[in-house]
């Protein structure tokens, strides 16, 4: 038992452990919220049904209130509204504070992220918006917070009608009812009977739904071969940037009237679009245990997508959905005629008050550790679940070694970081040092000035200093004297905002460009030395013409030949130079076959120099 203890010492303590991780009464976390008798309204209905617009214009009429919304760009649309309106609002986002009063003075209402709001201020009305995602694996735990715990005596939740029965029991436990009120669609939307097949056979106002960048770059460069533009928006393009495309897309003066999109369209843009087309219906998704799955996408997050066609608001009053491929198209009907499963629970997370009590007890366990023991001792009723946290262990991985509070570690793990990106990963490295990091110290190690995007690669590069950016400034708002220059930052963003604008406004250029570096440094890398990528070596008799072709046509792209010029313009791609490649060998294959055998001298010279390419 000793040994036991040494080794797990959560063992002499389990009874206290147990006690600190016990989540089966959140309500009782929100004691002011529990002070007062709420009311609560749920409005329910599809997208494009009115439900947000009923709830903002009571927001706009209350003495006071709170915005919650679960993106940036919502956020800040409810901002603008609410000023344009004439009720003075401030915002309020984890990057990003904005207040209206000349002296400082807050404003009365507040536009925020969901996990930014605040749970002690009082309000007169609160919005919860898209409040099905407080079922959501990762972000849950904020909807969760935000319904038990606002002060307001009015809170006005705005979502699918799949999360009316959790919502019921949640606050059955509170002792608050529940008003519903149900909207219907205020546009029809048609599920068509045939596939695109082609994208000859494209419109304007047609946006193709993509669940990866790289389908993205692939369609938008086939939809450009065609003589069509495209505006692109995927989940990693600063918020600048997507509104930016979004208004390129919905301007009728602008020759671009295709869009591609990931599923980032399906909240907080509004668009003009008459036919959402899914080019698959696969997304990889990651699950409450943090296990990568790869499925076709459920009804909640197609009726998502699909409900931004044909909008109340847009010049197209009719939407329609339809799919790539014809054999995707009888998934798509059974999947939006699945009933959407009601949600189940809501989704829970440590708090920096818990984590602290369990180091107390454990004082020489890491808090990656710390968070696998919480979760593993932690007990919660049907209602909850613990959110994922692979992305906090991660970065508490991360910054193990560096001397900080518990505390302090605790808010830098909180940081939103991409874990893919390198370059993001090493900065929280380098700005958890304790000292404080300067302006100018910033612009040196982001490499400034930047320079526009010369392919994809250049692109990808600049959105991750952009999230390098991004995530100084949610530091600066939580650790001010050790990210100081807050204001100098923004406006480097601003301007790394607008290069990286230039480069997605011309995205069809940086692939094309992309592909000939590709095409244009295989005669310096390994397989460029054997050959075309992907080309297997020639089984045809004429091995030497073979080789003497792949080396003519390798060379050839290295310089300004003819290969080059329309790999550059996109009029060639790799593949095709392939194909070609096969075509003509198998054409001088043929005409060397058909030719009739010479028996003389030259005859038998031609066929020594066929067997021996060194023959001379």
């Amino acid at each position: 038992m000793r040994h036991a203890k040494q080794m797990f010492p959560m063992l002499a303590c389990k009874d206290d452990l147990r006690k600190i991780s016990d989540l089966r009464l959140p309500p009782n976390w929100y004691p002011e919220a529990r002070s007062i008798q709420r009311k609560i309204i749920f409005h329910s209905g599809p997208t494009n049904s009115g439900k947000t617009y009923h709830a903002i214009q009571r927001y706009l009429a209350a003495k006071s209130g709170v915005y919650c919304g679960p993106l940036k760009l919502l956020a800040h649309e409810i901002f603008e509204k609410s000023n344009n309106a004439g009720v003075l609002c401030d915002l309020v986002t984890g990057e990003e504070r904005v207040v209206t009063d000349p002296d400082g003075k807050p404003a009365a209402h507040v536009a925020c992220t969901v996990e930014m709001c605040s749970v002690n201020s009082p309000y007169e009305v609160a919005v919860i918006d898209e409040i099905q995602m407080i079922k959501d694996p990762a972000r849950g735990w904020a909807w969760t917070r935000a319904l038990l715990g606002l002060c307001a005596k009015e809170i006005h939740l705005c979502g699918e009608a799949a999360a009316i029965d959790i919502v019921t029991e949640l606050m059955y436990t509170t002792g608050e009812e529940v008003e519903v009120r149900k909207y219907e669609r205020l546009t029809p939307i048609t599920v068509l009977n045939h596939a695109l097949e082609s994208l000859d056979n494209l419109r304007p106002g047609d946006c193709i739904v993509c669940f990866s960048k790289n389908d993205i770059y692939t369609v938008s460069r086939q939809i450009e071969a065609r003589g069509l533009q495209s505006a692109v928006i995927y989940g990693s393009l600063p918020p600048g940037t997507k509104l930016a495309q979004a208004k390129k897309f919905n301007d009728p003066d602008d020759p671009c009237k295709i869009l591609v999109a990931t599923d980032a369209i399906g909240m907080g843009l509004n668009l003009s679009i008459k036919r959402i087309i899914f080019n698959s219906l696969i997304k990889p998704s990651i699950n409450e245990k943090g296990e990568k799955e790869i499925e076709p996408i459920s009804t909640s997050q197609a009726l998502q997508i699909s409900g931004r066609a044909g909008r109340f608001s847009s010049k197209f009053k009719e939407g329609e959905v339809t799919t790539m491929y014809p054999e995707d198209l009888k998934l798509l009907k059974e999947i939006l005629n699945r009933p959407v499963e009601p949600i189940e629970a809501a989704g829970l997370h440590p708090t920096a008050d818990q984590i602290e009590m369990f180091a107390y007890h454990l004082p020489d366990t890491t808090l990656a550790n710390l968070i696998d023991i919480f979760v593993d001792f932690s007990q919660v009723d049907g209602q909850y679940f613990v959110c994922n946290m692979d992305d906090f262990k991660f970065s508490a991985d991360l910054i193990q070694h560096i001397p900080l509070s518990l505390r302090v570690r605790y808010v830098f793990c909180t940081a939103p970081i991409n874990k893919k990106q390198p370059f993001v990963c090493s900065s929280l490295l380098q700005y958890s040092r304790n000292e404080p990091l300067t302006f100018s110290w910033l612009r040196r190690y982001a490499r400034w000035p930047l320079q526009p995007p010369k392919n994809i690669k250049d692109l990808v590069e600049l959105e991750a200093i952009h999230d390098v950016l991004d995530l100084y400034l949610w530091l600066s708002y939580r650790f001010v004297d050790m990210f100081p220059d807050t204001i100098l930052v923004r406006e480097l963003q601003k301007e790394l905002d607008g290069i990286i604008q230039k480069g997605v406004h011309s995205i069809t250029k940086l692939i094309r460009m992309s592909e000939s570096q590709r095409m244009l440094n295989l005669n310096t890398s390994p397989a460029g030395k054997q050959g075309l990528p992907g080309a297997a070596k020639s089984t045809s008799p004429d091995t030497a013409e073979a080789q003497a072709l792949e080396a003519a046509v390798v060379e050839g792209l290295a310089s300004k030949s003819l290969a080059s010029r329309l790999v550059r313009q996109g009029r060639l791609t790799p593949y095709m130079l392939k194909q070609l490649r096969k075509e003509w060998l198998k054409q001088q294959s043929e005409e060397e076959q058909d030719r009739p055998q010479d028996s003389g001298p030259k005859g038998r010279l031609r066929s020594r120099r066929r067997n021996d390419p060194e023959a001379n």
